[in-house]
């Protein structure tokens, strides 16, 4: 990309949402297969697969996470809303690895001062590390602070 201040969108695979949904129905099948006329198993698979679906429908309503422009960035905020953070508001970028169970989980981490934004892998739909390249990238452009933080 030649000019980093471009419009960037990092968003949920597409997958992701219909694994969830997917899921669900599998639950609910599960549940009505296997509860042997007992309501409480049927009631958990139901409210597992409920918690799912509206998981899944958030992924489809609101698929981009993040965004970047000039101006600043765009966060998911609360179930289906967003919030602009301008460059000055951004103080440090980092991305955050932790081991477990042998495998190494990163996450994207963006200080805004009052708030701080996570962001998995998952999420992004790309590397946390990359992301976060592309906005020191884009946040020095701007002139709106160091690379490095």
């Amino acid at each position: 990309m030649d000019d980093v201040t471009a419009e960037q969108r990092w968003r949920v695979p597409g997958i992701l949402p219909a694994a969830k949904l997917a899921g669900a129905v599998l639950l609910v099948a599960l549940g009505l297969l296997f509860a042997d006329g007992d309501p409480v198993r049927l009631a958990l698979a139901a409210l597992v697969a409920l918690g799912l679906t509206v998981w899944g429908v958030r992924d489809l309503v609101v698929p981009v996470r993040l965004a970047l422009d000039a101006a600043g960035i765009t966060v998911v905020h609360g179930f289906a809303g967003h919030r602009r953070v301008p460059w000055d508001a951004v103080e440090a970028i980092a991305v955050d690895r932790r081991p477990r169970l042998g495998l190494s989980t990163e996450t994207l981490e963006i200080d805004a001062g009052e708030t701080l934004h996570l962001f998995g892998r998952y999420d992004l739909g790309a590397s946390p590390e990359d992301v976060a390249r592309a906005l020191r990238a884009a946040r020095t452009a701007a002139g709106g602070g160091p690379a490095g933080r």
